[in-house]
């Protein structure tokens, strides 16, 4: 899926043709509402298109008209290139969408090429900020052609050092850096993961906890997703919204593997209000019952339920 997430960001041609958000970390401050209306992430749709035998970004102007059907009215797109954002905005307007966030890929463990991206990090939430982006969310791309392979202490250290670089850039913009990963960063004992968190400067790097990956790249372990919560929970600008039932991706959000109920309540404790996306992607073995605006609509109707304590 990461692989596919990334083709479909780097080959999406159909695109191409005001204040820092902020956390508390003082446990006695009355708890914030959600500071932005509930977004979908844009990949979500693609893969109930794909299951259709549809191109998402064929007719970006139809696919919009039908992801407003489903009551969201909020969007989290992918971008490569600040002229897909321009390519975006009049639509945006169009279908009366805001967009809060952002996913952008990043290459940042080898030098020369981390000026080259964050150079283009940079370029693409300019484009986007008149627009109202606040959130800059990015996953590091993994060693290319790397089959697996796993960044060693020197790659690591640099990337996380262009992770903190791009952050202050991007708070000097008034915008906030969110760190995503999926599961490969979990692996060996989590030390990418935990290294990116732990070598940056929390108010240049704040977190984007996507649930499932997390859940995932942990063994499907809710000990591990938990106790991650409670390491960074005060870091969470974003979340990521995925369920499965027996450790495969559901075709909406609901009752799972997961217990969102507990996640609620722990980030209600924390006073942590971060930026919902649903993110209910489809995978091989996910039911195939509902069309993609029924599935999203009933996605959106869940999690406004599930977070009703912290909305």
């Amino acid at each position: 899926m990461i692989s596919n997430r990334r083709k479909f960001i780097q080959s999406a041609a159909g695109l191409t043709a005001a204040s820092l958000l902020t956390y508390s970390q003082d446990s006695t401050a009355q708890p914030a509402k959600i500071p932005f209306p509930i977004s979908c992430n844009q990949y979500t749709w693609y893969t109930f298109y794909n299951r259709e035998g549809r191109n998402w970004s064929a007719n970006l102007d139809e696919s919009l008209a039908e992801y407003v059907k489903s009551g969201f009215t909020a969007y989290e797109p992918s971008f490569t290139t600040m002229e897909e954002v321009h390519t975006l905005a009049p639509l945006l307007k169009k279908y009366s969408l805001s967009m809060p966030s952002f996913y952008v890929n990043s290459y940042l463990h080898q030098r020369d090429e981390a000026t080259k991206s964050i150079e283009t990090v940079l370029a693409i939430a300019s484009a986007a900020k008149p627009l109202g982006a606040k959130i800059v969310v990015t996953n590091p791309s993994p060693i290319k052609g790397g089959n697996g392979k796993n960044k060693n202490d020197e790659e690591l250290a640099e990337q996380a050092r262009n992770l903190d670089r791009l952050g202050a850039a991007l708070r000097q913009m008034g915008m906030t850096l969110s760190y995503h990963t999926h599961d490969v960063e979990l692996r060996a004992a989590a030390r990418e993961f935990h290294h990116m968190l732990q070598a940056t400067d929390p108010e240049n790097v704040t977190f984007c906890l996507d649930v499932h990956w997390v859940y995932r790249g942990s063994g499907n372990s809710q000990i591990a997703l938990f106790d991650i919560l409670n390491m960074y929970g005060k870091r969470i600008t974003e979340l990521h919204i995925r369920q499965s039932v027996s450790g495969v991706w559901s075709e909406v959000f609901g009752a799972g593997d997961i217990d969102y109920l507990r996640l609620v309540q722990e980030l209600k404790k924390m006073k942590v209000s971060p930026h919902l996306v649903v993110e209910q992607c489809l995978e091989k073995g996910s039911p195939n019952k509902m069309t993609a605006v029924d599935a999203h609509r009933e996605d959106l109707a869940q999690v406004r339920e599930i977070f009703g304590p912290i909305i």
